[in-house]
């Protein structure tokens, strides 16, 4: 389904914790819409990663600069819209993206912690270990009343998700 919306654009934060399924989600969204799309993992300077593979969290200073980084790559993009993940945690940091050019909405995946946790093990190739996970749990902040979007629980197929957060979008641009 391609896109028929012109202004203002949409940028979908598919937000969460590690391992929650954000990138097979996004990475779909993006096929389906046809928007630009961008994992917010690339974005992190060295030295984030550098902490994180240390197994120490990021704190609010390592992580302004980055979500400045996502915020201003989803308004350089945002002739259609855009697709990126984020873990997005905060409510500030939820924000601070919203000042993109154009309407951000966000997707929270979410899943139980021992699910999130055999997910994150099974990983190879990514910076991000295991026992960080208990820190994004702590740090996380619901979705609230003024923030545009939904928690989209990941407990089931892929497409089953991906058929979720297009409902959601599409109430969105209703």
């Amino acid at each position: 389904m391609a896109s028929t919306r012109t202004e203002p654009a949409t940028h979908v934060v598919v937000m969460g914790v590690a391992g929650s399924g954000k990138t097979t989600l996004a990475q779909m969204l993006a096929e389906e819409l046809g928007w630009p799309y961008a994992e917010a993992d690339e974005f992190h300077p060295r030295a984030n990663i550098d902490k994180m593979r240390n197994e120490t969290p990021l704190t609010d200073e390592d992580r302004w600069p980055w979500l400045r980084e996502i915020r201003d790559w989803m308004s350089r993009n945002q002739a259609g819209g855009t697709i990126v993940t984020c873990s997005a945690l905060k409510h500030s940091y939820r924000d601070l993206l919203r000042e993109a050019d154009g309407d951000v909405v966000f997707l929270h995946v979410s899943g139980t912690q021992k699910l999130l946790s055999e997910r994150i093990s099974q990983r190879s190739g990514h910076f991000m270990p295991p026992s960080l996970l208990p820190s994004q749990l702590s740090t996380l902040e619901p979705l609230t009343d003024d923030e545009p979007g939904a928690v989209l629980v990941n407990d089931k197929t892929p497409d089953a998700l991906l058929d979720a957060a297009l409902q959601v979008l599409r109430g969105v641009n209703a």
